[in-house]
């Protein structure tokens, strides 16, 4: 169940109490009038199924409440009641299988951001990965791969792709583009660094090294694992299963790849250099082409169940 707190100004009573009315799911609807004070208006709190949120939203919207007033949602752990069990019945689906695209939306705005913190955290992740492919260090690579922020920018291309819109892929783009491009020039920097303090070698970088070498020598599997990932980790989303996402940051290769990638180029190592780059557009186009077809699946399919039930209410 997730918990609605809706500041809802005094002439839009009506139509939001009709909103939630008309819609299934709803239950635990509380009104108290003149309670908000900045914006002014009614207080009105509801619990809602989340398999019905994303209509519930919708329509919510569409009395302009978000321009005038304010909707607030957060998730309820535990809920004792037989009208929210009743709620849960009448709702369409399953709660774990809802796509409720305001809920993803908002994820994907926060995680696809350019912000410090992000580039801090691509920048030192890039860094972690270059010691371990230069050390062959597999523990190494996969803490890296965990740090990595780069998937949240990848979602929030998937979810602006499927929606169509347009400043938000950019926004994506931006944090994926500079953010890659500013932690590759730094880990050129620091490859150098610990070169000349004797802790990395072109030597070392050109030896056999089997347990990183796949970071440089892309094939076919390395697209059908990113595609998985893709699924993996758009549904993690949608579902609110985040601590999924980890598993899905340890199963691309984007931050090894641009981290030796940046070391290739510091060495001059064109072959590795390109082998690299090669892996971490493979990965990143079928993150995003598992994610789009993951969001427009589970579009398609909420979409049936929610005319199925028109059908079921609507009188033969």
């Amino acid at each position: 169940m997730l918990h609605l707190r809706l500041i809802v100004p005094a002439d839009l009573r009506d139509p939001v109490l009709a909103c939630l009315d008309d819609c299934v799911g709803v239950t635990h609807v509380v009104l108290l009038p003149d309670a908000a004070v900045r914006p002014s208006g009614d207080v009105v709190l509801c619990d809602v199924a989340r398999e019905s949120a994303d209509e519930v939203l919708a329509g919510l919207r569409g009395t302009g409440l978000t321009e005038r007033g304010a909707i607030d949602v957060q998730d309820i752990e535990l809920t004792l009641s037989a009208a929210a069990d009743e709620a849960e019945r009448l709702a369409p689906g399953e709660g774990a299988d809802a796509l409720v695209w305001e809920s993803v939306s908002e994820i994907t705005h926060e995680e696809s951001t350019l912000t410090g913190v992000y580039l801090a955290f691509l920048t030192v992740a890039t860094m972690l990965a270059a010691s371990g492919a230069v050390l062959d260090s597999a523990i190494l690579v996969v803490g890296a791969m965990a740090v990595g922020p780069e998937f949240g920018p990848l979602a929030g291309l998937c979810v602006a792709l499927v929606q169509r819109r347009a400043r938000p892929a950019l926004r994506s783009l931006n944090a994926l583009v500079a953010g890659f491009a500013l932690a590759m020039a730094l880990t050129v920097g620091f490859s150098l660094l610990m070169d000349g303090l004797g802790l990395f070698s072109r030597r070392r970088f050109d030896a056999v090294r089997p347990n990183t070498a796949f970071i440089w020598q892309p094939d076919a599997t390395s697209f059908v694992v990113a595609f998985l990932a893709g699924i993996a980790g758009l549904l993690s989303l949608t579902s609110s299963k985040a601590g999924m996402l980890v598993g899905v940051a340890i199963s691309v290769t984007t931050v090894p790849a641009a981290a030796n990638a940046a070391v290739a180029l510091g060495y001059g190592d064109v072959r590795q250099f390109w082998g690299s780059s090669v892996q971490l557009l493979l990965n990143m186009a079928g993150i995003v082409l598992a994610g789009v077809l993951t969001l427009l699946v589970q579009q398609a399919a909420w979409r049936m169940v929610r005319r199925r039930r028109g059908e079921v209410r609507t009188p033969a």
